[in-house]
């Protein structure tokens, strides 16, 4: 070990535990324990620009172990990145670019939002996916454009949870060579030691995945050995690497080595004694040596010349290979293709009844055609969920000769959640739109990541089937209730129940016009008719009117339906009508994108001073925003034919017309209130 390198290792965690002291909350022990590792990382192995964090062939860097945060804002000050001395003093507090756990919409250099622990590892599998993917789409001999590692830290907190097992199973499966992962293992946790409920041999469970492991025993002082281990995982091209590195949590601090320097300030007397030990001025704080800025710059600087020869071999690149150039110059610029659009389905009344989910697949794979950024698959559920065009190439390595990884169909295995936090690393890792599915009600196994697809503004698509008590027989376990309230309840979801062609065809185009906001579509087992008045245009706003039956100057009623119940509330008007009533149905497809509209159009749809109702086979939450009376299911389903099921639980077009005309005569005496103002 170099001067240097100890000074800067040291620099590191005086500096992370001064923002913790500063802050008066945060994590010091993994920053100072990590802090080893992650300098030998940094400055020898990661390339990257500090001047230009998008540069788009830079290696990627997860810290999976959010709570360490500290630890990567103090290497991007360090590199030049847009986080200044002020941003580690403001560490944790409000509006400043360091919060409490990385926010990759929030802080420069920030690859993927961690925090919750195992999604930083399983965002990493996405990302290495995507990379393996677009070399093999781009890269021609003498041209290695997209040639890149993506490199995690994790702690044992991470590799506790499903969703880490999960992805690093599949990642082992798919021979993720440039995947790199340094597994901090400080045997301390929460409540304390490991030992209390974590005492398996991670790396041979990691052997048995696939992939390659490596251990550093002193990984609080051999940088030769941390750099000989990481120079080892790189030069393996068709595993996955993860380097066991033993190390001391909150390493020169009195209580080190405890789950005393886990989640807590080390106390001013504590600092003060690290800051004399390694050689720092205890009454001085947030102290940067000008060697250490020097060391760092030099390191940023050679990431800034990477570049530069990279953007001359692209500049070659695009003599050579100009159509190639100019897809891969289209992905980058997040442009989709000119007319994508167009290729998706209109349909008309007179068009076949079919299940939401078969006029998905279509749509699918019309855009798939069209868009070959569109890249996913499902979680063991591909014949069920239609989500396979009939000439998709499975991404796989070529050794298990399944497909390759040109391929852009992925098959999950029944991996929910690790599928949805895998989806999450494709998005942030760009060049591609991932796509995940599974049955609606499964998504609740994923939402761990799904809502982390909110948070971080992915685009990630959720193709859901099985939307309801329509699936049937299956039962109450597999028919969802609160999923859909659930979903509509997270923010920056963009949630489609289509009622016909139409709706699915507008649903895509949303949900891919929206590149900041994940989308779920949730799509039907059972046939649906095509619906007299619906369009795409229409359907564009979330909400619209359908159609009016009966010959009345003046409302009676409002109808609103979503999905599989759009139809049913058309044939529920068409009684009413018939019983001299003027009923109005609305179609809802995506409650989201309706609420955005003015309170002009939101009001000549949801009609004031008409009695509303709406029908859907979910649960009546949220939707009091909306109707004066919900009509839904508020108990968990059941089993049998979907026909019986729907009168079992009063959602026939009699049972609705019966309890709509109840509705109707208390309003006639009662004042109807207006509903979905905003102020």
């Amino acid at each position: 070990m170099t001067n240097i390198d100890q000074l800067s290792i040291d620099t590191i965690r005086v500096l992370a535990a001064d923002m913790v002291q500063a802050a008066n909350s945060g994590h010091p022990g993994a920053p100072m324990g990590c802090a080893p590792m992650a300098h030998v990382l940094f400055t020898q192995f990661i390339n990257a620009n500090p001047k230009n964090s998008e540069w788009f062939n830079r290696d990627r860097f997860v810290l999976s172990n959010g709570h360490a945060c500290a630890l990567q804002y103090v290497l991007l000050h360090l590199l030049g990145y847009k986080v200044s001395m002020d941003d580690l003093k403001n560490f944790r507090q409000l509006n400043s670019v360091t919060p409490g756990h990385p926010e990759k919409t929030h802080t420069d250099g920030i690859e993927v939002t961690t925090g919750p622990l195992g999604q930083g590892i399983a965002n990493a599998v996405g990302m290495a996916v995507a990379e393996r993917h677009l070399a093999a789409t781009f890269n021609q001999p003498e041209f290695p454009i997209i040639d890149n590692t993506v490199f995690a830290i994790v702690g044992d907190g991470c590799l506790q949870e499903g969703v880490a097992s999960e992805a690093s199973s599949l990642a082992g499966h798919l021979e993720l060579g440039n995947l790199v992962v340094l597994y901090d293992s400080n045997g301390i946790q929460i409540d304390g030691s490991t030992n209390l409920g974590f005492t398996e041999d991670v790396l041979k469970r990691y052997e048995s995945y696939g992939w390659h492991t490596l251990e550093v025993a002193d990984g609080d002082n051999d940088l030769v050995g941390l750099t000989r281990a990481i120079e080892t995982a790189k030069a393996v091209k068709n595993k996955p690497s993860i380097i066991k590195i033993t190390t001391t949590i909150g390493y020169g601090a009195a209580k080190a080595g405890s789950a005393g320097v886990h989640g807590a300030p080390l106390g001013a007397d504590s600092l003060a004694a690290v800051k004399k030990l390694f050689g720092f001025n205890a009454d001085q704080k947030f102290v940067v040596p000008e060697d250490v800025y020097k060391y760092y710059g030099e390191r940023a600087a050679q990431g800034a010349q990477t570049e530069k020869v990279w953007n001359e071999l692209l500049a070659k690149y695009a003599q050579a290979h100009p159509k190639l150039y100019a897809e891969l110059s289209r992905r980058l610029e997040g442009r989709l293709p000119e007319g994508w659009e167009d290729v998706l389905p209109r349909y008309s009344p007179s068009d076949k009844a079919l299940a939401t989910r078969k006029l998905s697949e279509t749509a699918l794979s019309a855009l798939a055609a069209k868009i070959p950024e569109l890249m996913g698959g499902s979680a063991d559920l591909t014949g069920s969920n239609l989500t396979r065009w009939k000439d998709a190439v499975d991404f796989q390595p070529e050794s298990t000769e399944l497909g390759n990884y040109a391929g852009r169909y992925l098959r999950f295995g029944v991996r929910e959640h690790g599928m949805a936090a895998i989806g999450n690393g494709m998005a942030a890792y760009g060049g591609v739109i991932p796509f995940t599915s599974t049955f609606l009600n499964f998504i609740s196994y994923a939402a761990g990541a799904s809502r982390l697809s909110a948070l971080s503004k992915l685009r990630v698509l959720y193709i859901m089937t099985h939307d309801s008590i329509g699936l049937g027989e299956d039962g109450p376990t597999h028919q969802p209730i609160e999923t859909m309230a659930m979903l509509r309840a997270t923010p920056n979801y963009l949630n489609f129940r289509p009622a016909d062609g139409n709706e699915v065809s507008a649903a895509y185009i949303s949900a891919l016009q929206h590149s900041d906001r994940p989308s779920v579509l949730s799509l039907t087992r059972q046939n649906l008719p095509q619906l007299e008045g619906s369009s795409i245009e229409q359907a564009l706003k979330g909400g619209y009117s359908l159609h009016t039956y009966g010959s009345g100057s003046k409302l009676d009623l409002l109808i609103a339906g979503t999905g599989s119940e759009t139809s049913i509330a058309v044939d529920a008007a068409k009684l009413l009508a018939e019983q001299g009533l003027t009923v109005k149905v609305v179609s809802m497809p995506c409650l989201e994108l309706f609420s955005a509209q003015s309170d002009e159009y939101r009001h000549s749809v949801l009609t004031p001073g008409v009695p509303s109702i709406s029908v859907e086979a979910l649960s009546t939450f949220g939707w009091h925003k909306y109707v004066h009376c919900p009509i839904g299911i508020d108990t968990f389903g059941a089993s049998g034919p979907y026909l019986e099921l729907y009168e079992l639980f009063g959602l026939t077009p009699e049972a609705i017309a019966k309890k709509a005309l109840k509705i109707v005569d208390y309003y006639k005496s009662t004042p109807v209130p207006t509903l979905a103002l905003e102020f």
